[in-house]
């Protein structure tokens, strides 16, 4: 199977999407494959941006970008 990259707002998105899909009634299996993604794929996002919002997910990205700069300034140092 081909492998694709996903956003991060695109897997807010698929996120929010297996949520809706739970809710009214699918377990996880069908909930991941109506949205093209594994079961694992799905745990693992789920422990990474479950819970997260858009404001969250920009200031996750921010922090992210903070520290590489910190460790390219350390790796100079």
């Amino acid at each position: 199977m081909a492998r694709k990259r996903f956003s991060d707002e695109d897997i807010l998105k698929l996120l929010r999407q297996i949520e809706v899909d739970l809710s009214s009634g699918a377990n996880i299996e069908t909930a991941c494959r109506s949205v093209g993604i594994s079961t694992a794929t799905f745990y693992n996002w789920r422990r990474r941006y479950g819970g997260m919002g858009r404001s969250q997910l920009s200031e996750l990205k921010d922090l992210e970008k903070e520290i590489k700069v910190f460790e390219e300034e350390d790796k100079i140092i």
